[in-house]
């Protein structure tokens, strides 16, 4: 019996997105954010800020590595006073990444008493559960704002579960405990950080900020507990919202927990500016959270920042590691020539590599790709066939075919993508 006929399975794609579009600016570069904008990446440094060429070094770092924007610590007068000389460092090192200043109970008198410190920075960090207490508050959080309305600066502001806003929960547990059916307890911290940011939000819109010049965070560090959070946020506002499992943690566990909260988000359409939150491994550079983050848009189709290197895991069909190694080489070689090859070889990002293990998948997979290699597996002729643009260009064999592939792909980028 013939099957029926079906309509074609739809292909998978991100929801559009439904916020404003904002921008954050610094000298020339203008990085737009929201409505249309790519999800854009940014990090934060972890040096003391008041070590100047320090932070100024991590800075250029994590911008190299595909940091967008870099938000760096503004915590004390001395701090504050380095920052100028921080976006100094950077202009002469020609690197014009955008910067942000993270400020936590101070940061009222700081822009107000540092004015280079509030001019050099592109964004300002506002956290609601840190501006101050009682009949402070009001007025501390809006000199922040009036900080930015002077020097024409961007917002976020940024609620965390780990420093809610204490009077505006205990309000909310009071109201719950009146209902007939009181909700659960982690219910009413989700309405608290909402509440705080949306409120928040409306208050600096009614000092005088432009509405798309506030972006929103209201960050946790529970999978599911994030995903609830925006999914609300972003159903009741339309305002840019910067996603980040806070304290995502160490290593595997950081990196998977931040991915699979993520990626959930921006496939509904929601996110515009992204942070993955590592804490780094003993002697693990700060850039890898910055690699987590542009890989997850990657994987997802949202963004392309480097080549994609295709290999297979390895099974009892292949014989050696040369095809691990060879996989790693190039993915290493690709990732490190990026800050130059962005400018030498306009479109070289969308470059689809494949370094296989044996003949099973190993044509097939390099067929898919721009450019692949099969190299032998368990009992087959010691032969590994090149595949460029779909069809067999060579077969390599010999001691050196890890060198002379590289030497292929290298040739293969000059042709392909030399300007």
């Amino acid at each position: 019996m013939k099957p029926e006929v079906q309509e074609p399975i739809a292909v998978a794609a991100p929801a559009a997105r439904r916020s404003r579009q904002g921008r954050v600016v610094w000298g020339s570069r203008v990085v737009t954010v929201g409505g249309d904008a790519p999800v854009r990446v940014q990090s934060m440094t972890n040096t003391d800020t008041v070590d100047a060429i320090g932070t100024a070094i991590q800075c250029k770092e994590l911008a190299i590595a595909g940091s967008e924007m870099v938000r760096i610590t503004v915590n004390t007068p001395e701090a504050a006073a380095q920052v100028p000389y921080i976006r100094e460092q950077l202009d002469r090192m020609g690197v014009d990444v955008p910067l942000i200043g993270d400020f936590h109970y101070n940061g009222h008198r700081l822009l107000t008493e540092f004015p280079g410190c509030a001019q050099a920075l592109s964004k300002y960090r506002i956290n609601p559960g840190n501006v101050g207490k009682g009949a402070k508050k009001d007025v501390q959080f809006g000199q922040m704002i009036e900080a930015a309305l002077k020097w024409d600066k961007p917002v976020r502001i940024g609620v965390n579960w780990g420093s809610l806003d204490q009077d505006l929960l205990a309000g909310l547990m009071d109201e719950n405990a009146q209902r007939a059916q009181p909700w659960e307890a982690r219910q009413v911290m989700y309405e608290a950080l909402i509440q705080s940011a949306i409120g928040s939000a409306e208050q600096a819109v009614e000092l005088g900020m432009a509405p798309e010049q506030v972006i929103l965070s209201c960050k946790v560090s529970g999978v599911q507990d994030l995903i609830a959070v925006y999914r609300e946020l972003a159903r009741r506002c339309d305002y840019p919202l910067h996603l980040g499992l806070t304290e995502a943690g160490m290593g595997t566990k950081g990196t998977v927990a931040s991915a699979a909260a993520l990626s959930i988000l921006l496939q509904e359409g929601i996110g515009d500016t992204i942070r993955v939150s590592l804490t780094p491994q003993p002697g693990e550079p700060r850039t890898q959270e910055v690699v987590v983050a542009s890989e997850i848009l990657q994987a997802l189709g949202l963004r392309v920042f480097v080549p994609s290197v295709t290999a297979c895991p390895g099974c009892g069909r292949t014989t050696s590691t040369t095809f691990q190694e060879l996989a790693k080489q190039i993915d290493d070689h690709l990732r490190a020539q990026m800050p130059v090859w962005r400018s030498k070889y306009p479109g070289v990002e969308g470059l689809k590599v494949a370094v296989m293990g044996c003949i099973v998948n190993g044509p097939g997979e390099s067929k898919h790709a721009d450019i692949g290699i099969s190299l032998p597996g368990t009992g087959e002729a010691p032969a590994a066939p090149v595949f460029i643009d779909g069809q067999k260009a060579m077969t390599l064999r010999g001691e050196h075919i890890a060198q002379e592939f590289h030497a292929i792909v290298e040739r293969y980028i000059e042709q392909r993508f030399g300007v």
